[in-house]
């Protein structure tokens, strides 16, 4: 039977008999049909080589897609389980998805995977891809599934069918004498995904997700279109290393962590004046923008997370306490509850609206101890969380300001490249559509009319509202999200806010929620990898040394450390009995961005030779220069802005 095709540019063509994506491609040209790794069939992504037994939409998808790329890191994962099994026929697999940057399969072995495992399985992938052994896609019976791999030893993956909905078709692929429950789509062929993989770990992981479950190894690996983007993204694997701001925190005296307290930080001083720098900067720039500061408590009565409907949606993540007699008291994982309190203490007018209450609020999350990753992910930590109480017609407006103000923070901060997400509601929320609808309307008006792009990010959003999230790339190309802006509709009327609108009757707020750091611990981590340790001058817990190369300037040193601690200048002197070369050479491996050096020459000229961090030259000021440099270099951009 004649199936008409038709093509993205609207043209038309006949097949008889039907064809596959493969044949449309050849159809085509030699170039399509070497580059094709997918068709998309009314707007379902097929394998190339499925009939298309029916008219249709039909787009050839090529391998230098990002759709591609996914397909491809899938495939890569299907052919190391193929590997493993020839090496280890032992091995139990189970699941094995394309994930960010590269693929992962996690398989049941008793005996551990070594990293010459890895270079063995890298190699028989290689020897796969060589053999270009055709990939095919089959209907089975469920129960004909089941029993293939219960009889192949492979419990995992028939637990894994068992549990399939009845509904669903079990789709076997088949690679040689592999075989794997998969929905695909695939390659036409091993041979199509190349060589430009790399394994590059293997971890822990429990049988899905759950730690009541077994322990699986989980081999990681990338995998890319080209040698090109392979090369480029272990480079870029190697200065993410280089910059880890755990080895970093370690090297600069920041922080540590210990198990006696998992996923909380110990602040060195270093690390705490960062930490209370940034918190200054933030209080700051909200007191300019009309924020009040409030605090609530960390322990507070379940009931009261029970009406905000965070002990359905988010009890699991609570830490909590039954010392109380009778009562059961919950350590804060977020601070909006707490702030609704505040603004519900007193009878408020619409005359006081927007108002916006700042809290620097401590927060407990229980996060798995696998997911626990220095800085960026942790049980404890420190949002510079907002509320901002406003009326329907006042949500644009105060979204335009927040938008404007974390932007304009963002570039004091050295983030110029920032993208937009705008996140609807997931599936585990709170909340009637109605409210979701007029919550999400709102969002999307206010990211409209503040003129900037936005992409969407579905089923994202909070459990009580929508959200924009602020993501930032940092120096190496790697992507942040950070800030958040959230329009909420549930949780005031859930907790009984109200104010006295102009018409004298009572109404319940909007509420925005606003985090710009999001987490300070987490925004600190992220700095000290976007800068390799090297942060700006003005954010430096010590920005200047000022180090002797001779005992008889000691004197003239601590003078000048005392000067400049007079007008705000984070200093500390170096008079110990070492080589200066040796000084400076240690300040250095600590990011000290200025050290100051004095000798006999420097105290009696009063003056003093500064040395930049990366700098080899150093340059001989004066004293009332050297300061005069420190104090303008003190400031952050925004604020150097408006001084000039």
């Amino acid at each position: 039977m004649p199936v008409e095709i038709t093509f993205p540019d609207g043209s038309k063509r006949v097949f008889d008999p039907p064809p596959t994506g493969l044949q449309i491609a050849d159809q085509i040209s030699k170039t399509l049909y070497r580059n094709a790794v997918a068709v998309r069939v009314n707007g379902q992504l097929w394998d190339l080589t499925r009939p298309i037994g029916a008219h249709a939409s039909v787009e050839i998808i090529t391998r230098d897609s990002q759709e591609a790329l996914e397909l491809l890191r899938h495939d890569a994962a299907h052919v190391m389980a193929e590997a493993v099994k020839e090496l280890y026929p032992e091995t139990q697999v189970t699941i094995g998805p394309a994930i960010e940057n590269g693929f992962y399969y996690d398989f049941s072995r008793d005996q551990p995977f070594t990293p010459e495992d890895l270079e063995a399985i890298e190699r028989r992938m290689g020897e796969i891809v060589d053999r270009d052994e055709a990939i095919t896609r089959e209907v089975w019976d469920r129960d004909r599934a089941i029993d293939y791999f219960r009889d192949h030893g492979e419990e995992y993956k028939a637990q894994i069918i068992a549990d399939i909905d009845l509904e669903q078709e079990i789709t076997i692929y088949r690679q040689g004498k592999f075989l794997d429950l998969c929905r695909g789509p695939h390659l036409p062929s091993t041979g199509r995904l190349g060589k430009a993989f790399k394994l590059t770990k293997v971890a822990g992981a429990y049988w899905r997700g759950d730690s009541r479950n077994p322990m699986l190894q989980r081999i990681y690996g990338t995998a890319w279109a080209s040698d090109k983007q392979l090369k480029d993204h272990l480079l870029r694997l190697e200065e993410a290393e280089r910059r880890d701001h755990r080895k970093l925190g370690k090297q600069m005296d920041l922080f540590h962590f210990q198990e006696e307290a998992p996923g909380a930080v110990f602040w060195h001083p270093k690390g705490w004046t960062l930490f209370q720098t940034l918190t200054d900067y933030m209080r700051a720039r909200q007191q300019q923008a009309g924020y009040v500061e409030v605090n609530t408590p960390d322990l507070m009565q379940r009931s009261l997370w029970e009406a905000s409907g965070h002990w359905e949606t988010f009890g699991e993540n609570m830490f909590t306490t039954d010392t109380d007699v009778d009562r059961t008291l919950a350590i804060k994982p977020m601070n909006c509850p707490g702030c609704v309190q505040i603004f519900n203490h007193s009878l408020r007018s619409y005359r006081e609206l927007p108002l916006r209450m700042a809290e620097f609020g401590k927060v407990h999350r229980f996060e798995p101890s696998g997911a626990l990753h220095g800085l960026m992910r942790v049980r404890s930590f420190t949002q510079d969380d907002a509320h901002i109480f406003c009326t329907t017609d006042q949500i644009t407006e105060e979204s335009k300001r927040v938008c404007d103000l974390v932007l304009d923070i963002y570039r004091d901060f050295g983030f110029d490249n920032i993208h937009i997400k705008y996140a609807d509601r997931p599936d585990i929320r709170v909340g009637s559509d109605d409210i979701w609808d007029a919550a999400e309307d709102a969002l999307l008006t206010a990211a409209e009319a503040t003129g900037l792009e936005y992409t969407l990010n579905p089923g994202e959003g909070a459990f009580y509202g929508p959200k924009l999230e602020f993501v930032l790339r940092d120096a190496i190309g790697r992507d942040w999200q950070c800030g958040t802006l959230q329009v909420d509709l549930n949780l005031p009327e859930r907790l009984g806010a109200r104010y006295v609108g102009e018409d004298g009757q009572k109404h319940t707020p909007v509420m925005l929620h606003r985090a710009l750091f999001g987490s300070l611990e987490r925004f600190i981590g992220i700095l000290l990898e976007h800068y390799a340790g090297a942060i700006p001058f003005w954010l430096t817990p010590l920005q200047v040394v000022v180090a002797t190369v001779v005992s008889d300037a000691d004197e003239y040193a601590v003078e000048f450390v005392r000067a400049l601690r007079e007008v705000g200048i984070r200093t500390e002197p170096d008079l110990r009995n070492e080589k200066i070369s040796y000084k400076v050479r240690e300040h250095s491996v600590q990011k000290i961005p200025v050290i100051a050096v004095v000798g006999r020459r420097e105290a009696e000229q009063r003056t003093v030779a500064l040395r930049r961090f990366g700098i080899k030259q150093q340059d001989v000021v004066g004293w009332d220069e050297a300061i005069k440099r420190f104090v303008a270099m003190n400031n952050a951009p925004s604020q150097a802005r408006r001084l000039n």
